[in-house]
């Protein structure tokens, strides 16, 4: 049954692969991206959030706004109130996420919606993390490393195009370190430029890098949306 949904969108590949799943059997009305003022937010993904209107627009999806302090729990009070004002603009029926293995995530996700009368949709859950990135390889997304937040991840890692290398990489770095290769534990953060179903795609005109201590973050200051080659 084909149902209306809002997508959780935070511009990272995870969101926008549940998306594209979502896609084969839910019409998307809209996206829903909540800005945090907490870098470190329990629930959202925070480095290049602002990216989002730019990647809604690629889409041609109308994109919700939500704003919050990042107070853990009280977080999800702001997500509840987000999704009730969509309900009623967009008249949504379910809300699809990109969570994988965070049950922090999807236990909250799934609460809220059952309080408003929402199916809760997760197109990646349980999914073989390795599997999700060979699968935004396959589908041809183009995928920047936006934050890496854990040891050993290193600088140079930060803007680089997710690759064949960079797979094998944290394939291995999770047997050996046991970093979750897909970073949902927040050791990675990711920025899609391009996907199938973008019209556009996002070209990077300015950025900077913060990296400290195993740490850091490719800010995007200024892009763009350009025409496909």
């Amino acid at each position: 049954m084909t149902v209306r949904v809002a997508v959780l969108f935070s511009g990272g590949k995870d969101s926008c692969l549940a998306l594209d799943k979502a896609m084969s059997s839910h019409e998307i009305v809209c996206l829903v991206s909540v800005f945090s003022e907490n870098k470190e937010s329990y629930m959202f993904h925070v480095p290049n959030i602002e990216l989002t209107p730019l990647q809604a627009e690629a889409m041609n999806i109308p994109l919700v706004k939500c704003y919050t302090k990042g107070v853990r729990e009280k977080e999800v009070d702001d997500l509840k109130n987000v999704l009730m004002a969509c309900k009623r603009d967009y008249n949504i029926e379910g809300l699809v996420s990109g969570a994988i293995r965070s049950s922090y995530q999807v236990n909250r996700i799934k609460k809220v919606c059952d309080e408003i009368g929402l199916s809760s949709i997760n197109p990646l859950w349980l999914k073989d993390e390795i599997e999700v990135l060979k699968e935004i390889l396959f589908k041809d997304y183009t995928v920047i490393i936006s934050g890496v937040f854990a040891y050993p991840l290193s600088k140079d890692l930060l803007g680089k195009k997710i690759d064949e290398g960079i797979v094998s990489l944290l394939e291995d770095y999770n047997r050996r370190f046991g970093l979750n290769p897909a970073g949902e534990g927040g050791e990675i953060e990711t920025t899609v430029l391009d996907a199938p179903f973008f019209s556009k795609k996002i070209e990077i005109i300015d950025y900077e890098l913060e990296y400290s201590h195993y740490s850091g973050v490719f800010r995007i200051k200024c892009a763009r949306l350009i025409e496909k080659d």
